[in-house]
């Protein structure tokens, strides 16, 4: 249905009722569509050189807006993508001066690090065990006096018991019976510089012997380690010592050839031998005082055997849990005891072997321990 607005017009200048046209042939015929032809795109420009053409309905424009020119360029400041003021700036720089903010940054800051210095403990205790390293580092001036007067001169020496503060041993500071890795541990740097003096003395000296002398000393304690370890495993000897304790043990040795070194320095060889069969025999009877408390703790003592009163069985027998009972070989609990004595001869003998190995190479002779450098005029 169209309207033609020209038709209701009359001849005499008054309005007349519109007519319905039924016929769109009579309206014309529509103006063709433009049809599709391929050309070469238009080459891209970032605006148009000039203003905008007015539209052709006739709405003004603003030419002082501005149009083809570049878009401003954003103030990235602290928020990314978003304009920054220096007023802005200036309040978050006074927020973090104030005292409530920064106590709260320190907080952070010290549970971070305690959550760090947590992390590496725990790790560190998987590979070392810091914590029972502690305790044979646990000493003082007069427990060392004390120890070394005790290793050279163990004869009048009566209490040979550990101290036990409930289930754990008393520190060494507190009982001079407890081993320590002190000692041993000066005694090896001191014995590897007396090595290297002595050498000096006899003019065999060299930096590279500091060097053997050392690594010498530490692959024979890793030596002794191992092999008393596996002494105990292979004749199944279980006692109360730890692998620490041995090697604090075998350590006090350092104590006897730095004893016999400086005998052989200034009396030779002589002094060194007198010096070496004290020393050695002192260590002997050490060891094997305090050693005898600790190996021969595990032994239990043979039990008499006792009647069956049940027609032959136990007296455990139909109790209400029989594996409760602690099993005992027929001829009594102490099988084992011999093993423990053995192990505790071998590593008292062991001992004395190894200051004279580690020592009689260095010892000079009566002769070149009286020589003496003389200054020429």
């Amino acid at each position: 249905m169209n309207f033609n607005a020209s038709r209701n017009v009359g001849s005499s200048g008054g309005l007349r009722k519109a007519k319905r046209v039924s016929d769109v042939a009579a309206m014309g015929a529509p103006s063709p569509t433009p049809g599709f032809s391929p050309g070469p795109a238009p080459a891209y420009s970032a605006g148009p050189a000039g203003a905008p053409p007015p539209y052709s309905e006739g709405i003004p424009l603003d030419h002082s807006q501005g149009y083809g020119q570049g878009a401003p360029a954003g103030d990235f400041g602290f928020v990314p993508g978003f304009p920054q003021s220096p007023m802005a700036a200036a309040q978050i720089g006074s927020m973090l001066q104030q005292p409530v903010v920064q106590d709260m940054a320190f907080q952070y800051g010290n549970q971070l690090a305690q959550q760090g210095k947590e992390a590496v403990k725990r790790e560190l205790d998987r590979y070392v065990p810091v914590s029972r390293l502690r305790y044979y580092f646990a000493v003082d001036t007069r427990y060392v006096l004390k120890k070394l007067l005790l290793i050279i001169f163990p004869f009048t020496h009566k209490e040979w018991m550990v101290k036990y503060d409930q289930d754990s041993p008393v520190q060494p500071r507190y009982d001079l019976n407890a081993p320590d890795l002190y000692l041993p541990c000066m005694g090896y740097v001191t014995y590897v510089l007396l090595a290297g003096f002595m050498l000096g003395v006899q003019h065999r000296f060299s930096p590279e012997q500091i060097g053997m002398q050392a690594s010498s000393a530490l692959a024979y304690i890793i030596f002794e380690m191992i092999l008393y370890l596996v002494t105990l495993y292979i004749t199944n000897t279980s006692t109360s010592l730890k692998t620490l304790d041995l090697l604090a043990y075998s350590g006090y040795k350092y104590t006897t050839m730095i004893g016999s070194l400086i005998a052989g320095l200034f009396v030779g060889k002589t002094g060194y031998y007198c010096a070496l069969v004290y020393t050695s025999l002192a260590l002997s009877y050490f060891l094997v005082k305090t050693l005898r408390v600790q190996v021969l703790a595990g032994s239990v003592p043979a039990q008499p055997a006792e009647p069956a009163p049940y027609g032959g069985y136990g007296a455990g027998y139909g109790s209400p849990n029989p594996y409760a009972d602690q099993w005992r070989p027929p001829g009594g609990g102490g099988g084992g005891t011999k093993r423990r004595v053995y192990f505790l001869l071998f590593v008292a003998l062991t001992q004395p072997l190894l200051s004279w190995w580690l020592t009689y190479h260095l010892v000079p002779s009566a002769a070149a321990s009286l020589e003496l450098p003389i200054a020429t005029r």
